[in-house]
């Protein structure tokens, strides 16, 4: 089974109440197998513009992924997220 991959390109407007979104995803993140392979740090663009923050999270199959992000644990923080920062989302299957 190909395993699933978050990616995420995030500007964040407000780093104090940032941190409460991270708080809030670490109960989904632990539910359904995330590994952080890429969490923030240095960034080259090579094309367009890159945003600030870049996220990738590796889940054991693409179904754990969605279903992370769909999950009420990860529900409650995506509202934070939304709040204080902008972002694109999107899950990836492995080959």
């Amino acid at each position: 089974m190909a395993k699933g991959y978050w990616i995420a390109h995030v500007d964040v407007r407000d780093t104090e109440r940032y941190k409460d979104y991270v708080a809030a995803a670490k109960p989904a993140f632990e539910k359904y197998g995330a590994n952080f392979l890429a969490r923030g740090g240095p960034v080259t663009a090579l094309e367009d513009k890159a945003r600030a923050r870049n996220v990738i999270i590796e889940f054991p199959s693409m179904q754990a992924a969605v279903d992370c992000y769909n999950s009420p644990e990860y529900q409650i923080a995506a509202k934070i997220r939304q709040e204080v920062a902008d972002a694109q989302m999107m899950v990836v299957e492995g080959i």
